[in-house]
């Protein structure tokens, strides 16, 4: 089946409106193709017939009178005896051909028209293939774009990342360096702790014993004593801190111990500053203690 195209550039050359490379090529097609020269003649015999297509006009009966008796008078002027022959003419036959004519300009105006739109769709379809190229170009930019945006976006979290390992390390450094300063604060504390026993004064109870811890940076101490006597519930335990600057010993709070074990433990904080603790003491005295030492002495340290 013949397509689109070849029907049009046989109609054109038909008309004799092809030329140039275009003819040539066309001309080289008809050797090979059947179909497309019996198409060509066909559109030939087609157009040779448009001639054809008005019918026979026939002139009003006053334009036959008229041109009989012109033709009348001037036989008789010229040959007198002679009888002349009258044959009738077609003053119309040309209308045929003009319509040819006028179909031949008005195909070969087409065939112009259809050349000088086929090349202004042509460069219509160029300018498009253009643009989509374009369109590929931008839009592989932009995916290269969305690319590197996503490689730099992975970069920096993982640099994020690297640099919350790194705080977390730090901090653990300096919980560390913390602990250790804390720890060699400590080792340097206990260099200035003094450490007392005291021993028992009592003839009843000459296991009884103590040990005083005594910080003299924070001026705070811890006491325990181990295998004292219970008290009466209206006496008390009190401690003393012998300081050679105090003419009396300074209050270091009272305690009691379990009935059954002898056992007790105080953390003190004496009343007046210590400057020196040479000596700890402690003493029975009443319920709640008094400022001044007033009853017996029962454990004293060297």
């Amino acid at each position: 089946m013949m397509d689109e195209h070849h029907e049009e550039l046989a109609a054109l050359y038909a008309l004799d409106l092809l030329e140039g490379e275009e003819k040539t090529a066309f001309e080289r097609a008809l050797l090979t193709d059947a179909e497309l020269r019996a198409r060509v003649a066909e559109l030939r015999e087609t157009s040779s017939q448009l001639a054809f297509v008005a019918g026979d006009a026939a002139p009003s009966a006053d334009l036959r009178r008229r041109v009989l008796a012109s033709t009348t008078t001037r036989s008789r002027s010229t040959h007198p005896e002679s009888v002349a022959t009258v044959i009738p003419i077609r003053p119309f036959l040309w209308i045929g051909w003009g319509i040819a004519a006028a179909l031949t300009l008005g195909s070969f105006w087409l065939g112009q028209r259809y050349l000088s739109t086929h090349r202004e769709l042509s460069e219509v379809r160029t300018l498009v293939a253009v643009e989509q190229a374009d369109a590929r170009s931008l839009r592989n930019q932009l995916e290269a774009e969305r690319l590197i945006a996503q490689r730099q976006t992975s970069d920096l979290k993982k640099s994020l990342d690297e640099l919350a390992s790194t705080r977390l390390a730090l901090s653990e450094e300096r919980s560390n360096a913390a602990r250790q300063l804390a720890e060699l604060q400590a080792r340097t504390d206990l260099a200035n702790f003094k450490v007392a026993r005291l021993a028992s004064l009592l003839g009843n109870s000459p296991e009884a014993a103590a040990i005083a811890v005594w910080n003299p940076i924070t001026q705070e101490g811890v006491l325990t004593v181990e295998k004292l006597p219970a008290l009466a519930s209206n006496q008390d335990y009190q401690l003393w801190v012998i300081d050679p600057q105090y003419t009396n010993p300074v209050d270091g709070g009272v305690f009691t111990v379990d009935a059954s074990t002898g056992v007790g433990r105080l953390q003190f904080r004496p009343k007046q500053p210590v400057a020196q603790a040479t000596k700890f003491a402690i003493s029975r005295e009443k319920k709640g203690g008094v400022p001044k030492a007033e009853g017996p002495i029962v454990l004293l340290s060297h």
